[in-house]
C-alpha cells in the first residue's frame, strides 16, 4: 500500500483525487460504487500493478477526497461518464481498461458505449450493463422498503443516516449489502434498523479497512452519494439501443443480493444482456458475495489478470 502514490488530478474545474501504482504502458482505471472509495481496489490494483499494468483508482466527484460538484443534486450518472473520459485526458492517457464494481460497473460499460475510441476492454464486478431510466430497477417489483426506493425519497436517507456518525453508517451498509438477502425494510422501519448491532464485520473487511472508508466519507458526506446512483437512477441516459463494442467480462457472485433484484438472474443467465454487450463472458463465484473484489482478492485478481493479457496480445 506504501506504493500506492496519491495526487489531485483537475478535471474541468474539480479536483479529482487519484491513486495510482505501477508503470506499464497499458492502463486499467477502476470505478468504485458506493458505499464504496478508491480504497476498495487495493488488492486489484497491486496485483495488475505487478503484472505490468498502470493501476488507477480515484475518488469520483463528491466521494471521498474529491470535489463536490456546484449543484450535486442535479448530477447524474451521466456526468461520472464524461469524468472518466476527461480524467484520461488530464491524464494524457489516449486508452484503458477499465474495472467496474457496484454503480461504477453502469458508469464502465457506459464510458464505453460514449467514449469507445477511449475504452480497450470492460470488466464488471456484481452488476451487468444496465441503462439508467426509468426501468433501470424495477422497485415496483419489490416491497416499498426496498433500499433503493427508500434511498431516492429526499430527504429520507439524511434522517436515517443522521442518526448515526458517518463510520456506524459504512459499517452497517457494508455489513447489509455483504448479505445475500436483498436489503428491505418494514413499515415501521429505516434501512439503518436493519442491522443488528452483534453481527461481526465480515472476515475479509478489517476494522482498519473500515476506518479508512469512514475517515473519506467524514470528509465528503453522501449527499453526492444519495444522488449518484440512487436519485438519478431513473434519469434516462439519452442512449437508444447502445452497444458496448468491446471485450467485457462480468464476475458474478451467485450470492450476491444484486442478483435476487427481479430479472436481474434471468437477464444475465439468458443472455440478454449480450444484446448490448456482445463480446461478453460471464464467470460465476457460487459463494461470491456484492464485494467480490474484497471477499475473494486472489481468485478475482487472477481473473481480471487472464483476462486482461488475454486482450494484450
Amino acid at each position: 500500500m506504501e506504493n500506492i502514490k496519491h495526487s489531485n488530478v483537475e478535471v474541468k474545474g474539480l479536483k479529482l483525487h487519484v491513486a495510482e501504482i505501477g508503470s506499464g504502458e497499458k492502463v486499467v482505471v477502476f470505478l468504485h460504487g458506493f458505499p464504496e472509495i478508491w480504497y476498495t481496489w487495493r488488492h486489484q490494483m497491486i496485483a495488475v500493478a505487478n503484472a505490468g499494468y498502470r493501476a488507477i483508482a480515484f475518488d469520483f466527484r463528491g466521494y471521498g477526497l474529491s470535489d463536490h460538484p456546484q449543484e450535486p443534486e442535479k448530477a447524474t450518472s451521466m456526468d461520472l461518464v464524461h469524468e472518466v473520459k476527461d480524467l484520461l485526458d488530464s491524464l494524457e492517457i489516449s486508452k484503458a481498461f477499465i474495472i467496474g464494481q457496484d454503480f461504477g460497473a453502469i458508469i464502465a460499460y457506459l464510458v464505453a458505449v460514449v467514449y469507445p475510441e477511449k475504452i480497450a476492454s470492460v470488466i464488471t464486478l456484481g452488476i451487468p450493463f444496465i441503462n439508467p431510466g426509468a426501468s433501470a430497477v424495477k422497485n415496483d417489483l419489490l416491497p416499498k422498503g426496498f433500499y433503493i426506493t427508500r434511498w431516492q425519497e429526499p430527504g429520507r436517507a439524511e434522517a436515517d443516516f443522521g442518526r448515526f456518525d458517518v463510520k456506524s453508517v459504512i459499517r452497517n451498509i457494508y455489513i447489509l449489502f455483504s448479505k445475500s438477502e436483498v436489503p428491505v425494510a418494514g413499515d415501521d422501519q429505516e434501512i439503518m434498523d436493519l442491522f443488528n448491532p452483534s453481527t461481526p464485520l465480515p472476515p475479509w473487511f478489517s476494522e482498519e479497512d473500515l476506518n479508512v472508508y469512514a475517515s473519506l466519507y467524514e470528509k465528503s458526506g453522501f449527499r453526492f452519494a444519495l444522488q449518484v446512483p440512487y436519485r438519478s437512477l431513473t434519469v434516462e441516459s439519452g442512449l437508444i439501443d447502445p452497444k458496448v463494442n468491446v471485450p467485457a467480462l462480468l464476475v458474478m457472485g451467485e450470492e450476491d443480493y444484486c442478483f435476487k433484484f427481479p430479472g436481474m438472474e434471468e437477464y444475465i443467465r439468458s443472455g440478454v444482456v449480450k444484446h448490448f454487450v456482445p463480446d461478453l463472458e460471464i464467470i460465476y463465484i457460487p459463494e461470491g458475495r456484492h464485494f467480490l473484489g474484497e471477499q475473494f482478492p486472489e481468485k478475482v485478481n487472477k481473473l481480471i489478470i487472464e483476462f486482461l493479457d488475454k486482450q494484450s496480445i
